[in-house]
């Protein structure tokens, strides 16, 4: 499955089905009066939170959603039956904006600025099973019956069913999960995640063999991790160079950061401010959660120990640990710190 994290699709709410102008005729019964009976409702579509769908690319093939339109009314004052509401199943935090509600009728001067650009607000599905009204479907029209009166008892108008809400929506998708792997791109987050789950993203010696986010559950100790590998981290990120959106916004929900550093000649020091200043231009609260600096690598002797000892002497107070991906080294310790801090065991 192609994994999407972005959808417009454009939902119609059933028609209201139309009133009937009906009257009672039958042997005996002179006189008998209107009987036309309402329309039935127009269905509803409902977006719903599911944990067996992770990725919006199955509702971008098919954008056109509407619901079925209310039945017409009959005569015998019989109502038309409601039509069936639509309910789509849509991955777990996914975020919904309506495009076009318009951003003036909005009070606050930035939340106008927002909504010029990704559309309204609509609501967030995040636990499975939450459930968000997006387009109402139209009211049935009312049968000839609903206007008799002591002033017109025989009423020949019926109305014509409520047309459904159509609305063009902004579908938005951020994962939910425990722990983001950040990095710059050829750090080893692909490699870390296959070590730690049995995910298996695609590993190769150059930059952005992530290109979307990958999702694996960590058992440790009778917990579970969910982790996420975030697309690599460039300068410039947060205007959206090289896959630098993939990453931030992927990674604002998770509780803790794994931010993995590659040993080099030159220091480190450099690669650790180039990933905070992204992170901190992009939402300064991303430089609050809970973060392990972990320098992977180990494997590469001498060099590793030297970042190490290089980050050690600069950020004295950091979660700071020493791995390999390929031995095994300190993952152990690692993983211990990481429940700590992302479970609060």
């Amino acid at each position: 499955m192609i994994f999407l994290d972005r959808a417009k699709l454009f939902v119609s709410g059933g028609a209201g089905g139309d009133g009937c102008a009906s009257f009672r005729r039958e042997k005996f019964v002179p006189r008998g009066g209107p009987n036309g009976g309402d329309g039935g409702k127009g269905g509803d579509i409902y977006f719903e939170a599911s944990s067996h769908v992770n990725t919006l690319y199955r509702l971008s093939l098919n954008p056109h959603i509407k619901a079925d339109r209310g039945e017409h009314g009959l005569g015998k004052d019989q109502y038309g039956r409601s039509g069936k509401d639509v309910i789509v199943a849509v991955p777990e935090g996914t975020i919904v904006y309506d495009l076009t509600i318009p951003a003036s009728i909005i009070p606050s001067q930035q939340e106008q600025d927002e909504a010029r650009l990704k559309g309204v607000l609509l609501g967030e599905l995040l636990k499975p099973g939450e459930r968000l009204l997006v387009a109402k479907g139209g009211r049935g029209g009312r049968g000839n019956t609903a206007f008799k009166s002591n002033f017109n008892r025989a009423p020949r108008e019926a109305e014509k069913g409520f047309p459904g809400e159509e609305k063009t929506l902004l579908l938005e998708l951020k994962i939910l999960a425990d722990v983001g792997i950040a990095g710059l791109p050829n750090a080893g987050k692909s490699s870390l995640l296959a070590r730690l789950t049995a995910a298996r993203p695609k590993i190769a010696a150059y930059p952005f063999t992530t290109t979307h986010p990958v999702l694996g559950l960590c058992l440790w100790r009778d917990r579970r991790l969910l982790i996420a590998d975030i697309p690599g981290l460039i300068e410039g990120a947060h205007q959206g160079r090289g896959l630098g959106h993939e990453f931030l916004r992927h990674i604002e929900r998770t509780r803790a950061l794994i931010h993995l550093i590659e040993p080099k000649e030159k220091g480190v020091m450099e690669d650790i401010r180039t990933v905070e200043r992204e992170m901190g231009a992009w939402e300064k609260g991303l430089l609050k959660k809970p973060r392990l600096m972990v320098v992977s690598k180990a494997d590469l002797g001498d060099l590793a120990q030297r970042s190490y000892r290089e980050i050690r002497r600069r950020r004295p107070k950091a979660a700071l640990f020493l791995i390999s991906t390929q031995t095994g080294q300190g993952v152990t310790e690692m993983l211990d710190a990481l429940a700590r801090v992302a479970l609060a065991v």
